[in-house]
């Protein structure tokens, strides 16, 4: 499938299109999927492989991840093909740590689902499980660029876990009761009189 310049896909073209553009960096559902478990398991007892992988498409389905896909993988090939102006090619091929952009475009993919995928992708960019961390350990080979993809492989997955905790339970409902409001020279948190 071929992406026209006057088209962002959205739904199953953006799903299809995503899946294709991973697979061809050697990336596999099943396995983004099997991080979106590790992270929810803990919180979701019942939660099995299909709602993983189905949580999974369901974010690679978002216009805006396709494109942040598209875009940061082509710069990442780009990159393999030494055709990016300097020091952008060297900084891409060092994938030096304060370069950031990497970060920036993967922070836009982890927003879709609110602040539950910062802390989900914060984690995953710094331990670096599974396949991110085999993406990014292969990024590293002579001839090949990963810098943007390990970054969002891994906001992709923390998305994904974000959708599960927000379809799952309204915790706002479950919670207790807030103290009442302290009395106008009482200390917050002192027992009302």
């Amino acid at each position: 499938m071929k992406a026209s310049l006057t088209h962002t896909p959205a739904g199953d073209e953006a799903r299809d299109l995503c899946r294709q553009l991973l697979l061809s960096r050697g990336v596999r559902l099943p396995d983004l999927a099997s991080l979106v478990h590790r992270l929810q398991s803990r919180f979701v007892p019942d939660l099995d492989a299909q709602e993983c992988l189905d949580s999974i498409l369901a974010v690679l389905g978002k216009r805006e991840v396709c494109n942040a896909l598209l875009t940061g993988i082509a710069l990442d090939v780009l990159a393999e093909r030494g055709a990016l102006p300097e020091p952008l090619q060297s900084t891409m091929l060092r994938d030096d740590p304060l370069y950031g952009i990497d970060e920036v475009l993967a922070l836009s993919v982890v927003n879709i689902y609110g602040s539950i995928g910062f802390t989900n992708y914060g984690y995953l960019d710094k331990v670096k499980p599974g396949v991110v961390g085999r993406v990014d350990r292969r990024g590293h080979a002579p001839g090949r660029c990963n810098t943007f993809l390990d970054d969002l492989i891994s906001a992709v997955v923390a998305a994904a876990a974000a959708r599960i905790a927000h379809s799952r339970s309204d915790t706002l409902a479950a919670a207790e009761p807030a103290a009442p409001a302290a009395s106008p020279g009482q200390p917050a948190g002192a027992p009302p009189p």
